[in-house]
């Protein structure tokens, strides 16, 4: 059983971790709408995506809307959804052109753990989802 509201030191950390999250989310998603040919200068070669101003506009989009639903509490949850499947996209395309591992292939994944992590610690409906016991497994 999780206690139903988060306390005071998890509501912050949580914030912390999803104000991270969030920051670099918008930067990315802004970088590609403002500046879509930055974005396709310092791309990786192979990503097999048309390097194209049409494409980083709809990455931007794709990753824009998923953000902003996450930051709304009321679909918070909605959005981080969206966003872990954006993030298993990304995670996809670098191990397929073989990336390096901890670096490339995995940011998605640390992205993923604190988006998660960032909302499990400051919202009980997460918590409610995604019990963790404090007891040993049997």
């Amino acid at each position: 059983m999780t206690d139903a509201v988060p306390t005071k030191g998890q509501l912050m950390t949580g914030r912390i971790l999803s104000g991270l999250v969030i920051l670099f989310l918008l930067f990315d998603a802004g970088l590609k709408l403002v500046s879509p040919e930055t974005t396709i200068k310092y791309s990786p070669p192979g990503l097999g995506w048309p390097l194209e101003v049409g494409t980083m506009y709809m990455l931007g989009l794709l990753l824009l809307i998923p953000t902003l639903l996450h930051i709304w509490r009321p679909t918070a949850i909605l959005g981080a959804i969206l966003i872990t499947g954006y993030l298993g996209g990304a995670i996809a395309t670098h191990v397929r052109i073989n990336s390096p591992l901890f670096s490339h292939s995995l940011f998605g994944v640390y992205l993923g753990l604190m988006l998660w992590g960032g909302l499990w610690l400051r919202d009980p409906r997460v918590r409610a989802l995604i019990p963790f016991s404090k007891g040993a497994a049997a």
